[in-house]
């Protein structure tokens, strides 16, 4: 049934092509010109709809940044959050709001990154005051490929290696029928590309994307588990520690399956799970159905994503009486020197 209404999807996917294709000729041509900021930006963006791992490299790359001297901020869009305008989420020392007002990915890159972060759906609003009320150098923008009305120092992409490999036709098309924000072709204007092939084994990639690997800036990327936190109280633990366990998993990602696979493969039981969709923002009849299927299953603690945590710390109260714990991930760069190089000589 999903596939005929995808099929069914099809006109409305090339007049989405169309639309978007005029709009990128349109400055690509110049008639539309994207502005200059008083920082350099480096956008970290995609072509796909979401999971590809932006939040990940958005924390590697202000490392990096950090590592090279800069003094970096994050500015976000702050998708699924319930406010609009600029809100400036971190300044280096407090927050200012949380992930319903702002948004989880937000919140959580400032947590990892500990620099000033800020939302604001226009980029260019939302940097200028960034600047002007921070003291920074570079501003890294989470989910900007599109976003092209400020211009950009640096545009690094990534694209998910089991796209690449796996895709179908369907698949292949813009929205709504297919996986696309616009045409493959796009990744032309890129000065980066970042294929990200998570936890999987890195494979050879069809003979039609080897072009790829031959015009532009080509790096692999994988995720390592960096450990287990606290939920309440943000204490590390080992892997070591959850090896084998049977436990209540609770996921509200874009990819449930990469994040269940992750589990599986630390030996961690997760046939006991409840799934909700993308961006959850959890409520308390949601806490109340953690609660039910906890006890109920007898499991030994309840695993989650960093994303889901951000959200569900809110109800450490409500929780108090149930071990729960985020993984963390990290994302590691292959050939990570030469990376750094390319990036340093850009900016």
């Amino acid at each position: 049934m999903l596939k005929l209404l995808r099929v069914l999807l099809i006109p409305f996917s090339y007049l989405f092509y169309l639309i978007v294709t005029v709009r990128n000729f349109l400055f690509d041509s110049g008639i539309l010109k994207g502005k200059d900021v008083s920082a350099k930006v480096i956008s970290v963006g995609n072509i796909t709809l979401g999971g590809t791992g932006k939040t990940p490299t958005v924390i590697y790359l202000v490392g990096l940044l950090k590592k090279l001297g800069h003094s970096p901020a994050i500015l976000s869009r702050g998708y699924g959050r319930k406010s609009k305008g600029y809100k400036l989420v971190f300044d280096g020392v407090q927050f200012f709001c949380d992930a319903d007002t702002c948004g989880d990915e937000i919140i959580m890159e400032a947590q990892n990154c500990q620099v000033p972060s800020a939302v604001a759906e226009n980029r260019v609003e939302g940097a200028e005051k960034l600047i002007e009320s921070e003291d920074i150098e570079s501003i890294v923008l989470d989910d900007a490929f599109q976003h092209r009305w400020i211009n950009r120092d640096v545009d690094i992409i990534l694209i998910d290696q089991d796209f690449l490999v796996r895709s179908k036709y369907l698949d292949r098309l813009t929205l709504p029928s297919g996986f696309l924000r616009e045409s493959f072709s796009s990744v032309k204007r890129a000065d980066i590309i970042l294929i990200n092939r998570k936890f999987n084994n890195k494979v050879k990639l069809p003979e039609k994307f080897n072009y790829l690997q031959t015009e532009k800036n080509v790096f692999f990327a994988r995720y390592e588990v960096d450990g287990f936190y606290d939920v309440k109280d943000y204490k590390y633990y080992s892997v070591d520690e959850f090896l084998g366990q049977k436990s209540l998993v609770v996921s509200g990602i874009a990819k449930h399956d990469s994040f269940l696979n992750t589990l599986k493969g630390l030996n961690i039981d997760v046939t006991n799970n409840l799934i909700f969709r993308d961006h959850k923002n959890y409520e308390e009849k949601d806490i109340k159905k953690i609660r039910k299927q906890f006890y109920e299953t007898n499991a030994y603690s309840v695993l989650t994503t960093e994303k889901d945590a951000v959200k569900l710390f809110h109800y450490a109260k409500e929780l108090d009486d149930i071990d729960i714990y985020f993984i963390r991930i990290k994302l590691v760069i292959e050939n990570e020197n030469e990376f750094e190089k390319i990036l340093q000589s850009i900016i």
